[in-house]
């Protein structure tokens, strides 16, 4: 009797225990991923190749990884380009996905990654066509561009964070500062990419974060010169084709000499070129919406005036602030107060302190201070737009002029145009709009004026009638100057900019090239592509898209099986 009961326990225990236990076959995918690399190729003819590098840990209890679903750019993929293995062991089963709108499942057949096993995964994409776009960067010749999203699982079907990589190669045959990198969107990442020159000569760049979160999605994208591609792998509306056949053999030989000809001339125009783009690649990326409060300096730096220009911007600045005087315009000499007023800014704290170190200091120093300033107005200009930025701050020099050209009296015209004075020099035809402004009329010099020209000494009539020089905090005055005509007043000032050219900047490319080689320098030759530029991999239930620059959605959403 008390076997048969014992029995009937044991029995009862193995029926509760059975009525708790979730069969093997209801378990689902979850996996983390716990180092993915992918390397995107910009090919000469203007396709794309993919490589991806994963390595799956499967979680104890879980579901076998058998199909890995990989999300591709768009339709224009050659199926038969596409390759994998699973830890070195070749795959066959690569087949359109059932699971993903666009993309390929790999099937790892009797290689799975079993619960609680490790598993890397290498796809390669050979060809994927058609995925470079119009862009709208601002440069002098017409620019391509694209973006691209790195697989993405489904968040229930992944944990843990991941070691990710990515890296984007573009056409080779670019110059340093030709290309453009875009601000990712999502990274949890540094946002400025590692770049330079693979083994094959061709720029990358390059994305690393350890604490990625491969369920998120992560735009990266770039652009370059379409010239490097053919025209036919961009998508945009069909350009007007023309009859080239009435061309006779002579146009066609001499286009061969004129060829010869720009390109030498187009390598030394490009070289002085680069030399005066003093402000980094991630600058002239196209982020959203306008950086407002930048000071007339900052704005000018924006929008690369040349240097000389931005010295004498500050130059006024300080002479404005009753901050120095200028004792000789031809060398140009500064003197500084003591102890220096409150308010300045601190790029013109340190042009002051570098005008007063001796000459053979002074280039040094002020190339410094150009260094400090060009790197504090990037940090500013992280994430807005740099065409919008300078299409506002455009418009704000527009307004400036128009409030002194609508102005009658020639005493309320000066009196508008020394207010806006920092705003109106940034104008490219600043001299002739001052003469057109003025004529022949006169220009009532502004109250500091005499600090910048040594020759005009005006008296000072303080409270009790007596005449003095002008001298700061030296109670209520008035300050008599002469006037000039506006042509005579706007060569002045044409006159001061070249004197600080002269006197301080020397010549201006090789003073901006100093700048150049700090705030925007050749990228490092480091890295290197794969053998034969191309090789792959990827995986995981997931997708991946590239999405144009223009604005398009990716038409693929994570997911698993």
């Amino acid at each position: 009797m008390q076997r048969i009961l014992k029995v009937t326990c044991l029995l009862l225990v193995l029926l509760f225990l059975a009525g708790n236990t979730i069969p093997v076959h209801a378990q689902d995918y979850y996996f983390s991923v716990e180092k993915e690399n992918v390397d995107v190729f910009v090919n000469e003819d203007g396709s794309l190749s993919i490589e991806y590098w994963i390595d799956f840990y499967n979680q104890p209890g879980a579901h076998e990884i058998d199909y890995v679903d990989i999300g591709l750019p768009n339709n224009n993929y050659v199926l038969n380009s596409i390759t994998a293995d699973i830890n070195g062991t070749p795959i066959n089963d690569i087949e359109r996905s059932d699971y993903v709108d666009i993309g390929v499942a790999i099937g790892l057949g009797s290689n799975a990654i079993q619960p609680g096993q490790r598993g890397r995964l290498h796809v390669f994409v050979n060809t994927v066509n058609k995925h470079l776009y119009p862009s709208e960067v601002e440069a002098d010749e017409p620019y391509a561009s694209f973006e691209f999203v790195p697989n993405y699982f489904g968040s229930q079907y992944v944990t843990g964070a991941t070691d990710l990589t990515v890296t984007l190669y573009l056409p080779i045959g670019l110059e340093a500062d030709e290309p453009r990198y875009h601000i990712p969107r999502g990274w949890p990442g540094d946002d400025t990419p590692e770049s330079g020159f693979d083994t094959a000569g061709g720029i990358y760049y390059r994305w690393h974060s350890t604490n990625a979160d491969v369920s998120s999605e992560y735009t990266f994208g770039a652009s370059f010169p379409a010239r490097l591609v053919p025209e036919s792998q961009i998508v945009k509306a069909p350009a007007i084709t023309f009859d080239t056949d009435a061309l006779c053999s002579g146009v066609v030989c001499l286009g061969f000499v004129g060829f010869f000809i720009i390109t030498i001339y187009s390598a030394t125009v490009g070289a002085r070129k680069r030399k005066l783009k003093y402000l980094p690649p991630k600058i002239a990326v196209e982020g959203h919406g306008i950086k407002r409060g930048l000071t007339a300096v900052e704005a000018a730096i924006v929008m690369e005036e040349p240097m000389d220009k931005i010295m004498t911007m500050i130059l006024f600045g300080t002479l404005k602030k009753e901050a120095a005087e200028v004792l000789s315009r031809e060398p140009l000499k500064i003197k500084a107060v003591s102890p220096l007023p409150e308010g300045l800014h601190p790029y013109e704290t340190k042009f002051l302190q570098a005008m007063q170190k001796p000459k053979k200091e002074q280039r040094k120093e002020l190339q410094d201070m150009m260094v400090e300033l060009v790197n504090a107005v990037s940090k500013k200009m992280k994430g807005f737009s740099r065409k919008e930025t300078v299409s506002y701050y455009k418009d704000i020099i527009q307004k400036a002029w128009n409030q002194v050209e609508t102005e009658q009296t020639p005493e309320v015209k000066s009196q508008k145009y020394e207010e806006n004075l920092d705003w109106t020099m940034m104008d490219r035809n600043f001299e002739d709009r001052t003469k057109g402004t003025f004529g022949r009329g006169p220009v009532i010099l502004p109250t500091w004026w005499w600090r910048y020209d040594p020759v005009i000494r005006p008296t000072m009539t303080g409270t009790a009638g007596k005449t003095a020089m002008p001298s700061a905090g030296s109670g209520k005055t008035t300050i008599n100057l002469p006037n000039l005509p506006g042509a005579d007043f706007a060569a002045s000032l044409t006159n001061g900019v070249s004197a600080v050219a002269a006197g301080v900047v020397g010549d201006i490319t090789n003073f901006t090239s100093g700048i150049t080689n700090k705030t925007n320098p050749i990228p490092k030759t480091t890295g290197g592509r794969s053998s034969g530029g191309r090789s792959g991999g990827g995986g995981g239930s997931s997708c991946a898209c590239a999405c144009a620059c223009a604005g398009c959605a990716c038409a693929c959403a994570g997911g698993g099986r």
